[in-house]
């Protein structure tokens, strides 16, 4: 038993597989592994910017530079800002001690709940690149461990639209565990996962508190703003930390609770003066670091509790997708920007 791919590490030597730089996807499948035909890649937000503005925006180099990337390192590993995404596909096979070799079948289709950032994998051949919502089509093979974890496709949602929120499903249900009525969140970035957030903290708290959505673009604020969750929009670039304190201190005093869902570097800053000393910091943005936030924190004299998102919290998946089930303008909004 190998449940955490340890044999397909090729270099450097004894670290886990997120942590390699190498891994060799071409090994015979494992007894606990499990064997995807590959569709699609939802590359994460920041890694897809960078790259997007690595190349100018052309969807074809993007399509190369991801090529270029799992050919030299056996996965989807940008090597810039550190992250990958997730993947959807069918399964191939699965090893007779995979945990869900009764659960289920060739055929079936899944999606990823780990990082590609550690899941071996093949490209074969890209069809498209979706520049509008950060996927990649294309055919090859992954491996998941005995520990990877999975999502069965949901038959009541269309296949975009689940894959949208799983990509970030690991926000609002850790978020869940930190609002409580009578508290003021801040959510610093209208995408995705920002969008999660401030509709579960909305349904968290109640009409108790106060939801602020933070974003440099007016349409996404106008779109996050349009779910009906939020008690103020601020314009604000948080890249530019005194901006975002200005705004917070503007509407209403700084924050029992902020998350962090943006999409660029450099928001640590703004993210940590928001909250109120004694307060409560998620960073769910994979261009956070940690370097910056830690000695940024110290640098100000700020007590603050931060946390980092790492994508899993138990039930997450279905919490997120029970999210759109019940919310009819956060559905109306995923199919319309994410699920197309």
């Amino acid at each position: 038993m190998d449940p955490y791919g340890l044999r397909r590490v090729i270099s450097p030597a004894g670290v886990l597989p997120q942590r390699a730089d190498v891994l060799d996807p071409a090994l015979p499948l494992g007894e606990d592994e499990l064997s995807i035909e590959v569709e699609a890649l939802n590359v994460d937000a920041a890694s897809f910017r960078q790259l997007e503005g690595a190349v100018g925006g052309d969807p074809g180099r993007i399509g190369d530079e991801v090529l270029r990337i799992v050919r030299a390192r056996g996965k989807m590993h940008n090597p810039v800002t550190g992250s990958g995404g997730m993947l959807i596909g069918r399964v191939r096979a699965l090893g007779p001690r995979h945990p869900a070799a009764a659960a289920l079948r060739p055929g079936d289709r899944i999606a990823t709940l780990v990082s590609l950032t550690l899941t071996p994998l093949r490209i074969d051949g890209i069809r498209a690149v979706r520049t509008e919502i950060d996927r990649v089509e294309c055919d090859g093979e992954a491996i998941l461990f005995a520990t990877g974890l999975w999502a069965r496709l949901p038959d009541d949602l269309p296949e975009t639209l689940a894959l949208a929120a799983l990509d970030v499903c690991g926000a609002p249900a850790l978020v869940a565990r930190h609002v409580r009525p009578g508290i003021r969140v801040l959510v610093l970035g209208a995408g995705k996962s920002g969008a999660l957030v401030a509709v579960q903290a909305r349904a968290s708290m109640g009409d108790d508190g106060a939801v602020v959505l933070a974003d440099r673009s007016e349409p996404a604020l106008d779109a996050l703003g349009a779910l009906g969750v939020a008690d103020a929009r601020l314009r604000v670039d948080a890249t530019d930390p005194l901006a975002v304190l200005a705004a917070a201190e503007g509407a209403g005093g700084r924050f029992d609770l902020v998350v962090n869902c943006a999409s660029v570097p450099g928001t640590e800053m703004a993210a940590i003066l928001a909250a109120k000393d004694g307060g409560t910091v998620i960073f769910f943005s994979m261009a956070t670091s940690f370097t910056a936030a830690a000695l940024g924190a110290e640098g100000v004299g700020k007590d603050v509790t931060m946390l980092v998102g790492n994508g899993y919290a138990p039930g997450h998946a279905e919490l997120t997708l029970d999210l759109l089930r019940r919310h009819p303008r956060l559905r109306a909004l995923f199919e319309q920007r994410y699920a197309r």
